[in-house]
């Protein structure tokens, strides 16, 4: 099969190479997904488990990306839940050869139906954005109608999701980035905007919920911003920016089929757009990567025409 490897962390995407690999086997509770589009998350370049075993053994040469659609083309012994031939999507685990390539060996638990209105592209978006923004409002934020949220990298693929399940939800939603963001940001349902270049973040006043998708000194400027009993949702790793009277959560995205379900059902009523940006071949995906050109919302390899 076709994959895209890495093998140098201090290359980055530009170390990346589009090879033959062998097809992977079906273990135990595993299915083989045949992939029809692979979704990216730059960042992947610098988690170690990109690298590194869970024994923290070198993996490489790996394959990277996590956000898969596509078609069970095998079961592993033992696998129930789902059937060869089923449209699926889901996220592949974080130690293991990942999404960009035309096979994946996944976990059966990872992965959930994908109805058949739903395009391989659109459903190679939602994982790790729409359950980022589901877990960060609704397990970790503990999200409630009639509060507010300060949802920063608004017209982002993770912000733009968030924005939309808060509003959903009853939430005011207040989105942030750059100048260039506004219209977006205000497109995916932000009631307010902030420009971090040239706005004052303070003049928000108080919130219920920041979600930060950008850490630093905005991470903890937004932590006194929050209400008592309110929450700072983290996605960028341990921090020591704490709310006054509230608290912070720091977590990683896990795979979760009800909530997989949920988001995709929303996509099908209207309730819930993605936001898509670069669609790209597997062929030309490593020249897309590492283009110079500002990326505006999700990058999407499409695997199979």
């Amino acid at each position: 099969m076709k994959a895209i490897v890495v093998t140098d962390q201090a290359a980055g995407t530009a170390g990346m190479t589009l090879v033959e690999r062998p097809e992977p086997p079906a273990a135990i509770n595993d299915v083989i997904v045949q992939i029809h589009a692979s979704g990216f998350v730059p960042t992947e370049m610098a988690w170690p488990s990109t690298w590194t075993d869970r024994r923290d053994r070198d993996r490489t040469p790996s394959i990277p990306g996590h956000e898969l659609a596509g078609v069970v083309s095998a079961l592993g012994y033992g696998t129930t839940g789902l059937s060869v031939g089923q449209r699926v999507f889901g996220i592949a685990d974080w130690h293991r050869d990942g999404t960009l390539a035309e096979y994946v060996a996944i976990e059966a638990r990872n992965l959930a139906p994908l109805p058949g209105d739903v395009d391989f592209t659109v459903g190679a978006s939602l994982p790790i954005s729409g359950l980022t923004a589901w877990q960060g409002l609704f397990q970790h934020g503990r999200l409630k109608a009639g509060q507010s949220v300060l949802a920063h990298g608004a017209a982002g693929a993770v912000g733009t999701m968030v924005t939309q399940l808060a509003r959903e939800a009853g939430a005011y939603v207040i989105g942030t980035g750059r100048a260039a963001d506004r219209q977006k940001a205000l497109d995916f349902g932000a009631q307010e905007f902030v420009d971090l270049e040239n706005d004052t973040l303070e003049d928000v006043g108080g919130v219920d919920l920041v979600f930060d998708v950008i850490g630093g000194d905005i991470q903890k400027r937004s932590a006194r911003l929050i209400r008592a009993g309110g929450t700072l949702v983290s996605v960028v790793g341990p921090t020591d920016a704490r709310p006054d009277d509230g608290l912070t959560v720091d977590f990683v995205v896990e795979s979760d089929r009800a909530q997989l379900s949920e988001i995709v059902q929303r996509v099908r009523d209207g309730r819930l757009r993605t936001n898509i940006g670069t669609v790209s071949t597997l062929d030309d995906a490593v020249a897309t990567f590492n283009s110079t050109e500002r990326r505006k919302g999700k990058t999407i390899i499409r695997v199979r025409p």
